[in-house]
């Protein structure tokens, strides 16, 4: 029984480290172009889709929570 609450657990953890740690790479993608406006819907979508690999859907969807029209 131990084993397998040993093999479980081990098995969570190894899950949770699925890839690098990537934090901080992202705001500095999109500022990279000197006339980004994050207030632009159409400016933030495709900085979206280019930095950080989104669709049109969960871009637009990030933009408006952020405040960009």
């Amino acid at each position: 029984m131990r084993l397998v609450a040993v093999i479980i657990i081990a098995l969570m953890v190894a899950a949770c480290d699925q890839g690098q740690d990537i934090t901080g790479s992202t705001p500095i993608c999109p500022l990279r172009n000197t006339s980004y406006n994050p207030r632009d819907i159409n400016q933030c979508v495709s900085a979206c889709k280019s930095c950080d690999r989104g669709t049109t859907v969960t871009c637009t969807t990030s933009c408006t929570l952020r405040g960009a029209h």
